[in-house]
């Protein structure tokens, strides 16, 4: 009788194995199904990129072009003024970037962890903020930033895109700030730390995942945007590339391989940093979820 037990024992325990196999080979199949569903406007767009305009409507869509034609990425650096949106869709991003997180992470300091009256109050202003609508915004932004003379000037973006990125921001921010030790904070204070010495030197390092989460966040927006760069910016020095494909759209005809092209290059940059900063940002959000 024990001898027949543990063969039922052994034999259970080979079939949950066996199920937990086709389990784990199921999962794994769907998941390649989706990655594969992901990428394929990714290698449509590559293949759109290498073609002409009679090849773009004459053959199937993932049909690989008969002459690949790498001259359009040439032709869009070179005389499509790509080289210059790329370079402002570099350092405004950057810059807005930057400035957010910074103070962003002020904000959410003076919030959570130090006590003053009013502090709730500007915390739902702030949230308030996430649910005013972008285009609802243009009209009294284009007017407030054409009194101000800043119409067709690359500050109007960064302002902008401060101003609405700062409510997600500060939500991110929020529940990793909430969990941090107060002892470290009273510590240094005995020792004589003053509170921005303490914020710059201390707090930033310890949010430091957190910190990249919501950058990348910031980057992937600002990189992408085309409202405000469409209705603030109008001449090609402060263009970004968002909007610098429209140059090969004109009036009775349109260079398809040429707009393909700009789009890779506007979209490999970020997808090169999510690839490799992809890590931080699950470990930022668990940080913030688990500890808030």
């Amino acid at each position: 009788m024990m001898h027949t037990s543990a063969q039922i024992g052994g034999t259970v325990k080979s079939g949950s194995s066996i199920l937990r196999k086709i389990g784990y080979a199921l999962l794994y199949i769907i998941l390649i199904g989706v990655a594969a569903f992901q990428l394929f406007p990714l290698l449509w767009l590559l293949l759109f990129s290498l073609k002409n305009n009679q090849e773009v409507f004459n053959l199937p869509p993932l049909s690989l072009p008969q002459n690949p034609k790498w001259e359009n990425y040439a032709k869009v650096w070179n005389s499509g003024n790509i080289d210059v949106y790329f370079f402002n869709s570099v350092w405004i991003t950057v810059a807005a970037t930057v400035i957010t997180v910074v103070l962003g992470s002020l904000v959410t300091f003076a919030i959570t962890r130090m006590k003053w009256k009013g502090s709730s109050l500007v915390l739902g202003l702030f949230m308030v903020a996430m649910m005013i609508p972008v285009h609802s915004t243009l009209i009294p932004l284009f007017s407030m930033f054409n009194k101000v003379g800043l119409t067709d000037h690359p500050l109007s973006l960064v302002l902008s895109y401060v101003a609405f990125n700062m409510p997600i921001t500060i939500m991110i921010l929020l529940g990793f700030y909430y969990a941090l030790p107060k002892e470290v904070e009273e510590a240094a204070i005995i020792d004589g730390c003053s509170v921005n010495r303490m914020f710059f030197r201390i707090v930033l390092p310890m949010t430091s995942s957190v910190i990249a989460t919501t950058g990348i966040i910031n980057m992937i927006y600002n990189w992408n945007e085309f409202i405000f760069v469409n209705t603030f910016i109008s001449s090609d020095h402060y263009k970004t590339l968002t909007v610098g494909v429209q140059n090969f759209i004109g009036q009775y005809t349109t260079d398809w391989g040429a707009i393909g092209a700009t789009l890779m290059i506007s979209i490999l940059p970020i997808l090169i940093a999510y690839m490799f900063l992809s890590d931080r940002i699950v470990e930022g959000m668990a940080a913030g979820a688990v500890k808030g």
